[in-house]
């Protein structure tokens, strides 16, 4: 049985910046990363999902952001790279609707992230983790 635990919010660190964000146009950057962690205890085992996000404009950070997310696994059960997968999507999607409420009354509150991209990242290692 899978079990996923609710997302915390680690850092949420916003800084107004000095200046509009109007026509912001390309200095106004982002990122989004992923590390993913080994959990274990006597009966089961698991991941934690944390995704980190940093807004840019004119060379300062403005916000970091950064939320976990965990899956807590029995030990006989098998994770397939699919279910993998659809563990980290979940997880992002949580992410990103804690980012979209949050962002209200900043201004970031007509931005979006940054789309997760995997193909960036190889699952392939985590799925060693979890046997």
């Amino acid at each position: 049985m899978i079990e996923q635990t609710e997302l915390v919010v680690s850092k949420w660190l916003y800084r107004p910046p000095a200046s509009s964000l109007e026509d912001a146009g390309e200095q106004l950057t982002s990122y989004i990363s992923l590390d993913v962690m080994k959990k274990r205890a006597a009966t089961k085992k698991g991941i934690a999902c944390r995704f980190t996000c940093e807004f840019v404009f004119e060379k300062e950070t403005i916000l970091e952001y950064v939320a976990e997310d965990s899956y807590v696994i029995d030990l006989p059960d098998i994770i397939d790279k699919n279910e993998l997968q659809t563990m980290v999507r979940n997880s992002y999607t949580k992410f990103k609707e804690k980012f979209d409420f949050r962002k209200m009354g900043t201004v970031l509150q007509d931005k979006s992230l940054v789309p997760f991209d995997e193909t960036r990242y190889d699952l392939d290692p985590v799925l060693l983790l979890l046997q």
